[in-house]
């Protein structure tokens, strides 16, 4: 990436634990910060970030597990701290431990070296997951987490933001933000951004909490898959072979093998999703009725992995979503996967953040909130300067 320019230097800086493969920083430079530290514990990640972002001047990445992390390994003058920290213990896939587990227990790292940094501490927080937080634990894991930003001084606002807004994937996320310095409250009607089933949040006395005026954002993408699928020639040897096809076929419910022998006899050419599942103990493929990518996943087994189908003209062929696929449907098609291994690409965009869904919440909510805390700190600067 080269030196700090000026104009890098007078964007805000942030930091970014639980980096990944750095999509949070995509989205997070694309609104106009200057991410400055990163970490994570996983080399694999690390070895796509590095060769995603190069080495940058004013940038460092802590390898290693948080817990390690000292306050002292931080840089100073931030105005941004993001956290995407594991969801292993939250999700429906998961075993729901919740907080209190091995890998999404992680988070208290986090709040600990915010807390460490005292008068230093940045002046927005993020915390991003999955929305499984907002029910684990019926609540108490969402209200835990929130207190815990409170007693560092933040109030919180929760927001739920699909990147299917953004990408033709079904991927909603839960994002906290945390602010020193609130906007004004609005009470407003439910809106999109925060559904009925986080209305408790702001009902909850104990909790300190904000909901600050935002633009509505892009409605849901129902089509647009066709448009991320590479183009591979159909002699291609990942297009799976004519038995594994069949198998394919015959595991599907009547229902599905209606709708896709459907696809398959309409002219032109149609692409569809699909997951394997175990129902009732046996192993069967689900093909997706619409146009969109199904959430992607980390590719730690065979039933996480997505499938593409693409159908029409009396064809049916069947292949294995390519770590190409992945990246544009997490709005990063331009990433650099020279030196990435398939798996290593797959579990890295599998476990990451959708870079347009930061970017929009960056524009919109955490820009305005660090440009507004700047200039009251300014006004202050100079109305003691004028004493």
């Amino acid at each position: 990436m080269g030196d700090v320019t000026p104009l890098d230097a007078a964007r805000p800086r942030a930091l970014e634990f639980f980096a990944g493969i750095g999509l949070a920083r995509m989205g997070m430079e694309a609104a106009g910060f200057r991410v400055a530290w990163a970490n994570d514990y996983e080399p694999d990640k690390k070895a796509m970030y590095d060769a995603q972002f190069g080495e940058t001047d004013g940038h460092s990445f802590a390898l290693g597990d948080i817990g390690r992390v000292l306050v002292s390994d931080l840089p100073r003058d931030v105005s941004l701290a993001w956290a995407s920290s594991p969801c292993t213990d939250l999700s429906l896939a998961g075993g729901r431990a919740g907080l209190a587990g091995a890998q999404s227990g992680t988070f208290w790292h986090f709040i600990r070296l915010l807390r460490e940094l005292g008068d230093d501490r940045p002046e927005v927080a993020v915390l991003e997951n999955v929305t499984g937080l907002a029910t684990s634990h019926g609540g108490d894991d969402l209200a835990a987490a929130i207190r815990a930003f409170n007693d560092l001084g933040y109030s919180v606002d929760v927001l739920a933001l699909d990147a299917r807004r953004f990408v033709p994937q079904s991927r909603p996320r839960l994002f906290l933000v945390g602010a020193q310095n609130p906007p004004e409250d609005i009470a407003e009607p439910n809106s999109e951004l925060r559904p009925d089933w986080l209305q408790w949040v702001y009902g909850d006395e104990t909790l300190r909490t904000h909901r600050a005026a935002l633009p509505a954002p892009p409605a849901p993408m129902h089509t647009g898959l066709g448009s991320m699928v590479e183009e591979i020639p159909l002699d291609d040897e990942r297009w799976w072979d004519r038995e594994r096809t069949e198998a394919f076929v015959a595991s599907l419910s009547p229902t599905q093998r209606e709708r896709v022998a459907t696809m398959r006899r309409e002219s032109g050419v149609k692409y569809r999703t699909a997951y394997r599942r175990t129902r009732g103990g046996v192993a069967v493929w689900e093909v997706r009725p619409d146009d969109i990518s199904g959430c992607l996943r980390t590719a730690r087994g065979g039933s996480s992995k997505q499938a593409v189908v693409r159908m029409g003209s009396k064809r049916l062929q069947v292949r294995w979503m390519t770590p190409r696929e992945y990246a544009r449907l997490m709005g990063a098609g331009d990433y650099d996967l020279s030196g990435a291994r398939n798996n290593q690409a797959l579990f890295g965009f599998g476990d990451a953040v959708a870079v347009p869904a930061v970017a929009w919440l960056g524009e919109h909510y955490l820009m305005p909130l660090v440009r507004g805390a700047l200039g009251k700190a300014s006004a202050r600067v100079a109305m003691v300067a004028n004493d």
